[in-house]
């Protein structure tokens, strides 16, 4: 077992440390040994049975010392080796200078427990044992000296038999207890990777989520969060900031949460992006701390998603037979026009007027749907709303044929925005219409306002009419819902559609405060004014 000892190699560096402080301590000692004979000669008894003896093994120890510690320095092998050697220099340092100082009462026997204590902390098995026992033996020996030379009695055995019992007991102790601190310190270092493992797990987790997270303190710092977090609120977040400069719509509900024991999700309208988001807060805090993990989630997202998951099969199915329901309504189309030119009296005429009516209706709701089939073939292009919108609300009301006074421009600021042409015509258009249709149909009725916010523009369309009631706005983007007889219901859903695939943003604000219509909301990416 001893010899597997001496083999092994694979100490961590602390030993190695503890090894060189240890021959740090040898030095001083050899060091203050020969400095006292030096200087004071046997005036501490120091060298009292031989002086020179004493002299020459304390320089011999001071020079073994200072060349164990060069070689610590530049070589880090066979640890156990040098160990070993260390040790046995010590022993028979301490021996020799025993004997030249009358022996055992002399008191040097002592230190050969420092010696001991501090080999047991970094050896490991049998050798903590041989190391003592070549201590024991030594002391042993040289009372063995005494009594044979100089005819000591016997019983001057039992002080060095008690101090061999003190060294064995010294390296037992030291060693189990260094072997306890050795096994903490494993264990604190296995737990140190864990939790280092754990930490770099968690940041990936929360990196990679699709909601936005926010892990913030007692005092409402934000110590973390992920980049969907800037996408929610619009602009780019501060690292290790108090809340309220992230969103102080988020922080009056964290502190509603906390303050009052509000609900643990509530709905929140981030201004800066204008997503509709639901926060969920989560105590994580341990004991005696308040950590809270705040969940943004998406609701315009799952909104789209539950669209699209909505049209997935009827979009299939009508892009596939659009072109063979088209043939049909254009016959049924001609054969009523040809009926119409055969005057067959008021009755026939009317029912001939609702069969085109509703052939037209048709005809636009496949148009529309076959329109969302192509709402991912974009071409963003920079516009100048200043130019682009008055002219635009021109063709808008010669083509519906709206006195031009209905509408009025409200431009706070000239911008310009990033949009595809043809379908930024075709939001307008839709919402232009709606807004005429449910306004109160006379000068100004409708008024289209542009503001910027930060790097985004917001587009309003705004009407003075009766407003949408609150039991129908969560409906307002469903596609096929509509309240007017002649629609088709997929206006809005369409319109919401080509502004996303703009990454634009179209929403229903409610009324504005100076008048009780409805107030449609686009917003969408700009260049720097």
């Amino acid at each position: 077992m001893a010899s597997s000892q001496f083999a092994a190699d694979t100490q961590p560096d602390s030993f190695w440390v503890s090894l060189r402080f240890f021959n740090i301590y040898r030095l001083l000692l050899a060091a203050v040994f020969l400095a006292s004979v030096l200087m004071l000669g046997d005036d501490l008894n120091f060298g009292s049975h031989n002086l020179r003896l004493f002299k020459y093994v304390s320089g011999a120890y001071l020079l073994l010392a200072v060349a164990y510690q060069v070689y610590l320095e530049r070589v880090r092998r066979h640890f156990n080796i040098q160990l070993t050697v260390h040790v046995m220099t010590d022993i028979v340092a301490t021996v020799l200078l025993m004997n030249a100082s009358d022996g055992f009462k002399s008191g040097l026997g002592v230190m050969l427990l420092i010696s001991l204590a501090a080999a047991a902390l970094v050896s490991r098995g049998a050798l903590t044992l041989f190391y003592a026992a070549l201590a024991s033996i030594a002391i042993l020996l040289e009372q063995t000296y005494w009594v044979l030379y100089f005819d000591h009695s016997e019983a001057n055995y039992v002080q060095p038999g008690l101090l061999a019992i003190g060294y064995f007991a010294t390296a037992l102790i030291t060693n189990q207890l260094a072997r306890r601190v050795i096994r903490q310190e494993r264990v604190m270092r296995q737990r140190s990777v864990d939790l280092s493992n754990q930490l770099r797990i968690s940041q990936l987790v929360i990196q990679d989520m699709q909601d936005a997270v926010m892990v913030i303190d007692g005092n409402g710092l934000v110590r973390q969060h992920n980049p969907q977090v800037s996408l929610l609120l619009g602009w780019q977040a501060p690292e290790l900031d108090q809340i309220e400069n992230h969103s102080p719509e988020i922080a009056r509900a964290l502190a509603h949460w906390r303050d009052a024991g509000g609900s643990a999700g509530e709905t929140l309208l981030l201004p800066g992006s204008g997503k509709l988001v639901r926060a969920r807060f989560v105590e994580a805090g341990a004991e005696g701390g308040s950590i809270t993990l705040v969940f943004l989630e998406d609701l315009s997202r799952l909104q789209e998603q539950a669209q699209q998951l909505k049209l997935a099969a009827l979009g299939r199915l009508t892009a596939n037979i659009a072109h063979e329901i088209r043939n049909p309504l254009s016959a049924i189309s001609h054969a009523s026009e040809l009926l119409l030119e055969e005057q067959r009296g008021p009755s026939q005429e009317r029912l001939l007027h609702i069969i085109q009516d509703n052939s037209k209706r048709l005809d636009r709701m496949v148009r529309d749907v076959l329109e969302l089939t192509r709402r991912d073939r974009v071409h963003p292009e920079a516009i100048h709303l200043a130019t682009f919108l008055p002219s635009f609300i021109d063709e808008f009301a010669q083509s519906e044929r709206i006195p031009g006074s209905s509408f009025m421009l409200q431009m706070h600021q000239a911008s310009e925005i990033i949009f595809d042409r043809v379908h930024l015509q075709q939001v307008l258009w839709n919402l232009l219409r709606n807004a005429w249709r449910h306004s109160r149909q006379r000068e100004a009725s409708v008024r289209v306002v542009v503001k910027r916010r930060a790097n985004r523009v917001e587009l309003d369309v705004i009407d003075d009419g009766e407003g949408v009631p609150t039991n129908l706005r969560q409906q307002l983007f469903e596609p096929f819902f509509t309240t007017y007889s002649g629609g088709t219901g997929l206006g809005l859903y369409i319109a919401r559609e080509m502004c996303a695939a703009n990454s634009a943003i179209l929403e229903y604000v409610g009324s504005p405060a100076d008048s009780t219509g409805a107030d449609f909301r686009v917003l969408c990416g700009s260049k720097p004014a």
